[in-house]
């Protein structure tokens, strides 16, 4: 298939940019319409017991969306200021749409007590549809903007989506203006010229276009959380520009044993190319857990980074080949290295490693495991606006309000929907479990109570409310709704379906990677070894913004717990990227043990060896991996980096948690666990590395992926 698509695109290398141009115009012009139609609404899981009473209560109860305005600044008693705003209410009453709005003089807990702050809410009438209750929405903020106070802000419904998109389209425009020059400026380090350093750019920019064109076809038959947007944004510009990186690499390598661009382009994509694939595929494998969670979210988030990740992979085996067709004759060759000066600091250090292995083993292994610690005190929440960048209009009515109001003003209740046939007495002593309870009749003979929780809309006292209306209610037939039953939901989902995530995840990686060496060890050495940076990586998270400790220096907060969407997307996101950086090494390690005679000390390697049927010594084909692989490695965890940190800017908790846990992940993987654990557990593992049972060893001579021996080449042009 390789081949094919790289002699498709060294025939007709400008078709395939023309396709590849009308892909760019389709993915900056259409795709960018997903940023009109974002969600901050994650925690839905289709079929719980929140999400059916929220249906409902959706269907039958006439009440819509709703809008909050706060006005502080200044005393609200003033006379003038007073006119203005019953003149404002009075006008947005009579607004085609708009249902009710409260003056807040005369409504009790509308006024704040320090006579400093007021709330206008504006609540729409149901069953508008989307173009009638923008219009309504727009309107009525217009409306409200015009009072003349030195703080005015509204949020909240629908709006808040819409500013969130905005300010998404922001960051993410933002983070490509940081992102992409300073990472042009690490390619012409590498390539030493503009030509070079500037195609990964352009398969970067593909990477995007992708990212924008999947997460707009996903938005036609799901929700899209404003978060998706630049978690697959960043993921689509740095993989991109890692396997064009990778690509490169071995072209200019290519290009110092033959003259001939259109052979150097084939060679490339037989050889690099194919670590493309299996590196995409392990990514995409490792996103495959996120399919397992009923979540919408998770699932479109799996579906959505998947689709981006094949994006990338098709453009490094099919744009990259033509455009190097095209304009790779202008391209340097590598400069030639006799095998001593190739990647001597990689080598020494795998060396090192492997005499040293019982040290670096328990040296190594209990500091990762130190830094994991924070994850067994691990908390999840949905969040308020704390979690949005101060600037933004949603959390400058947050802060105005918590400061002016008690706390817990606007935290959403915990909704019971009473069905007919609810015992009263049930009843009775689901209103008896908090001070304050509101309720109202629905039609069909339901009631509504509303029970309001104290502390945070997602704290410990509101979780634990929900659980105790549920052990009220017992059989009756009564139903639990709001922000917190969603979470407890959430939670409980999260804990049933992750161990099968996991073990879809794991059987899927092991499959791909016995497939790629043909023996059960390595796979198994390679799970154990990424946990471990995983768990580092993500107990740094927990220690940083759940507990609070160097929060600020991120532009961020303590917050008490982790987005709720943080820990899954870490874990199966940087999964998939620590395969890429073994895929890479074990590429070279194959390479070397396909490319020398076989030695006499290797005759009495066992039976099940499958190194004893390949040619080679296996400690030094790990330092030959690591020799030529180890700068791309690093210069590929280095790029990444740079790109998740320009993400961080923007100031979005969850993406800081995100950002924060991949950057840690990618750094940990290509420097701890590649570079020392690689070869350390090589090293102990010794000639059982390669090992395989005969029944696995002869599934893999027949459906296994093998290579022909690369010709032997002379020291001085080796790769």
């Amino acid at each position: 298939m390789l081949s094919t698509l790289s002699r498709a695109a060294t025939r007709r290398p400008l078709t395939v940019i023309g396709l590849w141009a009308v892909f760019l115009l389709l993915g900056f012009g259409l795709g960018t319409g997903v940023f009109a139609d974002l969600s901050d609404d994650v925690p839905d899981v289709p079929g719980t017991e929140s999400d059916m009473a929220d249906d409902y209560l959706s269907g039958v109860d006439p009440t819509g969306e709703s809008v909050t305005a706060v006005v502080a600044g200044e005393s609200v008693s003033d006379a003038a200021l007073r006119a203005q705003v019953e003149r404002t209410v009075a006008a947005v009453r009579e607004i085609a749409g708009v249902a009710a709005v409260p003056d807040p003089y005369t409504t009790p807990g509308l006024t704040a007590r320090d006579g400093q702050a007021l709330v206008i809410p504006v609540t729409f009438e149901g069953g508008l549809s989307d173009d009638a209750e923008e219009k309504a929405t727009d309107t009525a903020v217009d409306t409200i903007k015009r009072i003349d106070a030195p703080d005015v802000h509204v949020s909240g419904g629908e709006l808040l989506g819409r500013q969130l998109g905005e300010r998404a389209q922001e960051d993410v425009k933002k983070a490509e203006l940081i992102s992409l020059p300073v990472v042009l400026a690490l390619l012409l380090v590498v390539f030493g010229g503009l030509r070079a350093a500037a195609l990964p750019l352009v398969i970067a920019v593909s990477g995007i276009a992708g990212a924008f064109l999947g997460l707009f076809a996903f938005s036609q038959v799901t929700d899209i959380s404003v978060y998706a947007i630049q978690v697959t944004t960043m993921l689509g510009l740095g993989l991109a520009i890692d396997y064009a990186l990778l690509m490169l690499v071995r072209f200019r390598e290519e290009r110092r044993h033959t003259d001939d661009v259109v052979e150097a382009v084939h060679r490339t994509v037989d050889a690099a190319g194919r670590t493309v694939l299996f590196s995409g595929l392990t990514v995409a494998v490792s996103l495959t857990g996120l399919l397992v969670f009923p979540s919408v979210f998770l699932r479109s988030m799996g579906l959505a980074v998947a689709a981006v990740v094949v994006v990338d992979m098709l453009a490094a085996v099919t744009l990259l080949p033509a455009l190097l067709t095209r304009f790779g004759g202008r391209i340097r060759p590598s400069k030639a290295r006799s095998e001593a000066e190739e990647g001597r600091f990689f080598a020494r250090l795998a060396r090192f490693a492997q005499r040293r292995r019982i040290a670096v083993l328990v040296t190594v292994v209990p500091a990762l495991l130190v830094l994991a610690l924070p994850v067994t005190g691990m908390r999840i929440a949905i969040g308020d606006a704390q979690q949005l960048p101060a600037d933004t209009e949603a959390r400058e009515l947050y802060d105005t309000v918590d400061a002016h109001f008690p706390k817990g003003t606007g935290v959403s209740p915990v909704v019971v929907v009473l069905k007919p046939g609810t015992d009263p007495a049930t009843a009775d002593r689901i209103r008896a479990l908090v001070p304050h309870s509101a309720s109202r009749e629905l039609p069909g003979g339901n009631t509504v109570v509303e029970l309001q929780p104290t502390g945070s809309v997602d704290g410990r006292a509101a979780t634990d409310l929900v659980e105790r209306v549920r052990d009220v209610r017992g059989d009756e037939p009564a139903e639990v709704t709001g922000v917190a039953a969603r979470l407890v939901d959430f939670r409980a989902m999260l804990a049933e379906r992750a161990p099968w995530a996991a073990l879809t995840v794991l059987a899927g990686i092991f499959v791909l990677l016995f497939a790629f060496t043909g023996s059960v060890l390595i796979p198994l050495r390679t799970i154990a070894t990424t946990l471990l940076s995983l768990g580092a990586a993500l107990g740094v998270v927990v220690w940083v913004f759940q507990d609070g400790h160097g929060a600020g220096l991120l532009g961020g907060e303590g917050l008490g717990a982790l987005s709720l969407t943080a820990p899954p997307l870490i874990v199966s996101i940087a999964f998939g990227l620590a395969m890429d950086y073994e895929i890479f090494i074990l590429a070279r390690m194959r390479e070397s043990l396909s490319a020398h005679a076989l030695r006499p000390g290797h005759a009495d390697l066992p039976a099940g060896s499958t190194a004893s049927r390949r040619t080679g010594d296996d400690q030094e084909a790990v330092v030959t991996g690591l020799r030529r692989s180890g700068r791309v490695v690093t210069c590929a965890a280095l790029l990444l980096a740079v790109v998740f940190g320009a993400f961080m800017t923007g100031g979005f908790s969850p993406i800081l948690q995100i950002g924060l846990g991949l950057t840690l992940a990618v750094l940990i993987d290509a420097t701890v666990i590649r570079m020392l654990l690689v070869p350390a557990t090589m090293a102990l593992l010794g000639r059982h590395a390669w090992w395989a049972p005969k029944p696995l060893r002869t599934v893999h001579d027949r459906f296994g992926l093998r290579e022909a021996a690369a010709p032997e080449r002379s020291v001085s042009t080796n790769a």
